[in-house]
């Protein structure tokens, strides 16, 4: 893990911790959340995972409740102004609490801090309640893009600031 993990914000009860793809604690909540897409997901798990690799990220977010890690997402670079927003996860159990949006907005204002204007993101057609939060935060559908162009079993969203 690098040095730069710092406490970003805490609020009823949730403190957010930025750091990198190396935090045991992001890999733990990975883990979790790659166990719940391969059931949701199936064969195509398999597919996206080529797209989920660790090694590239360098900016997370990992939040806690009482000390415990709950819910987790990550930025990646997209092009020179445009961030992709990754790895989103909550526990079960911590569902429904608005932790999502506290971490899509706490990954939004990482990235305006770094000078990005624009996010975009992939999530798949069996994750309801993502395509939900997206739209609860004013994102909007976008064509497929990327490697997931033609993947009917993708959902791609857009925020521009």
């Amino acid at each position: 893990m690098n040095d730069s993990r710092s406490i970003t914000n805490m609020n009823n009860n949730l403190k957010f911790i930025r750091t990198d793809a190396e935090d045991p604690n992001f890999n733990f909540l990975v883990t979790q959340l790659d166990a719940d897409l391969r059931v949701r997901n199936g064969d195509f798990h398999t597919f996206h995972g080529q797209f989920n690799k660790l090694k590239n990220i360098k900016q997370v977010i990992v939040v806690f409740v009482d000390d415990v890690p709950v819910g987790c997402g990550a930025i990646k670079e997209f092009t020179s102004d445009t961030i992709e927003i990754k790895r989103m996860y909550v526990i079960p159990g911590k569902q429904g609490m608005g932790i999502a949006t506290s971490i899509l907005k706490e990954l939004e204002k990482w990235s305006l801090e770094l000078g990005y204007s624009s996010f975009i993101l992939q999530t798949g057609v069996n994750q309801p309640e993502a395509i939900g939060l997206y739209h609860k935060n004013n994102y909007k559908i976008i064509p497929n893009f990327g490697q997931y162009k033609g993947d009917d079993n993708s959902v791609c969203f857009e925020k521009k600031v």
